[in-house]
């Protein structure tokens, strides 16, 4: 996999290794190298395919989005394009939903983390574990109860942080930090130099505050089912 070969520089290197490590947080398919970026195989039946753009910001071409947007019939197959929803959404015909949530890409030099950093506060438990090449990390109450959790696939020198989640019952008590930091020492034990992600508005603020940068913004769309465009003709008649 491209994470293997060094730590991402360019844009075009970062999306190639988020793309390297979500499948192997997700347990995709390999992804499928296209003239304009990759097409993964999800396996799921509300996302069974995703098409990911190569391409950051300015380098994403507006030929190939349509190319590729033109080319999808299948219902709920997913575009990834990395780059502001105002560029992006004119490229779209109207059998595509766009997400209203933007994303971003993020990057960030992983070192080491004190080991009191990893303490989780009084009444909570940390646990982290790997299994299938994917190192997780769960904070619970004392009695058990799930209060936050996330993900770190690592892919050589670089490694995807995936679905950080905290409970909303216990956010702004720092777990979220908590698992970012337990899931960085985990990542660099294995020799893991660099992080990235794609993160929502809410992930945003967190992972900045970790020293995250965005590379890009993120707009996500989905093919509508031929019973949605039908639904959304009957309302518009």
């Amino acid at each position: 996999m491209h994470g293997t070969e060094g730590s991402p520089t360019a844009g075009s290197d970062v999306v190639r290794a988020w793309v390297d490590g979500w499948v192997v947080s997700r347990g995709a398919a390999p992804p499928a190298v296209e003239p304009w970026g990759f097409t993964v195989d999800v396996g799921q039946a509300n996302h069974p395919t995703r098409h990911v753009l190569g391409a950051t910001g300015t380098g994403v071409q507006e030929a190939d989005v349509r190319k590729v947007a033109t080319s999808v019939t299948g219902a709920n197959v997913w575009l990834k394009v990395f780059d502001h929803p105002d560029r992006v959404t004119p490229w779209l015909g109207p059998e595509w939903w766009l997400d209203p949530e933007p994303g971003y890409l993020m990057t960030v030099p992983l070192t080491p983390v004190a080991p009191h950093r990893l303490t989780a506060p009084d009444g909570y438990r940390l646990r982290t574990w790997a299994r299938g090449g994917v190192i997780r990390t769960m904070v619970t109450t004392a009695d058990g109860s799930w209060a936050a959790r996330g993900q770190i696939a690592p892919t050589g020198r670089t490694a995807v942080a995936d679905q950080i989640e905290t409970s909303p019952q216990h956010r702004r008590k720092g777990l979220g930090s908590l698992v970012m930091r337990a899931l960085t020492v985990a990542a660099v034990e294995q020799g893991v130099e660099t992080g990235v992600l794609a993160g929502t508005p809410d992930g945003r603020a967190l992972y900045e505050s970790l020293g995250w940068q965005v590379i890009a913004e993120l707009t996500s769309a989905r093919r509508k089912s031929v019973e949605e465009e039908a639904e959304e003709g009957e309302v518009g008649a």
